[in-house]
């Protein structure tokens, strides 16, 4: 089962045999774990020198996260995430600034965001972390969110600040969520939430061509009605989910002991699932603001 996010589908994120990333890590009681259930085992990783660590694995504890430098911590991974987020939203404050609504600025905007796919898909299919590729997707994401905002906001007044408010709430109540184990990531949550979220992917799809050569109107499935909002939400609901899987996939590999430079993968990541949701809240406030 791949990821939810195609960067953590590189190395140590993701996984054969388990849910996403690495394979099903040990649990209490559980047999002893060798070096297979461990991607970083190889080349030097703590578990495979440090006794202590073997013995808590051997006794199925759960791994606890190496003291030992060149290995990925929480705080690489917020500052990472802090660095991405932050390139993106100073791209996206220039180009509202710069860039006055109009039909040049959303070729702009169309421009920006082919070019942030791209490299986004570079990215994806390296082998090792890019700083320069992630931190030049985000500049050219936040163009592209910059314009569109500024669309919205002229005709909706205060949409892209709410959007905001909204993508934090959301991202906070799934963190707790998450962290106070209401949610599980398992297999089976995995295997379920792919499957609808394929699936959406596939229907969007569909409806944009259809869209695009007429046979549906008023944008079909996202339309700015009731059914365009019930589209929203589920896209919303999605989001979420993918930043379940982000949580718990870091969660792994700090505990495995991952490179140092899975942060920038990590905060790659997370930053892709916080603009797919920003987006579609977004389109769900001006959906509820009306023709105002």
């Amino acid at each position: 089962m791949r990821s939810s996010n195609p960067v953590f589908s590189r190395r140590g994120f993701s996984r054969d045999n388990g849910y996403a990333g690495f394979n099903a890590a040990p649990q209490a009681g559980g047999p002893a774990v060798g070096t297979q259930a461990n991607p970083y085992a190889q080349g030097g990783n703590p578990y495979a020198q440090n006794p202590y660590a073997q013995q808590d694995l051997q006794h199925g504890a759960p791994p606890q996260a190496p003291v030992s430098t060149g290995r990925m911590t929480m705080d690489d991974v917020v500052m990472r995430s802090a660095m991405t987020l932050g390139t993106v939203t100073v791209g996206a404050i220039l180009a509202w600034a710069l860039l006055p609504v109009s039909s040049t600025s959303y070729g702009l905007a169309i421009g920006a965001a082919l070019v942030a796919f791209v490299l986004a898909m570079v990215q994806s299919f390296k082998r090792t972390a890019s700083p320069a590729l992630i931190l030049g997707y985000a500049a050219f994401e936040g163009v592209f969110l910059g314009v569109i905002s500024e669309m919205y906001n002229s005709r909706w007044s205060g949409a892209p600040f709410q959007a905001v408010l909204g993508t934090m709430a959301v991202s906070g109540a799934t963190l707790l969520v998450y962290k106070a184990g209401w949610v599980r990531v398992t297999a089976r949550y995995a295997r379920i939430g792919m499957t609808i979220a394929i699936a959406f992917v596939v229907v969007m799809a569909v409806n944009l061509l259809l869209v695009a050569f007429g046979v549906a109107g008023d944008g079909g499935l996202r339309s700015m009605g009731p059914l365009g909002a019930i589209v929203g939400i589920l896209a919303i609901l999605i989001g979420a989910f993918f930043l379940t899987l982000d949580f718990k996939q870091i969660e792994d590999g700090i505990a495995y002991g991952a490179p140092k430079e899975e942060a920038w993968l990590a905060a790659f990541g997370l930053t892709m699932t916080l603009v797919w949701i920003y987006v579609e809240m977004l389109r769900l406030v001006a959906i509820f603001s009306g023709d105002d």
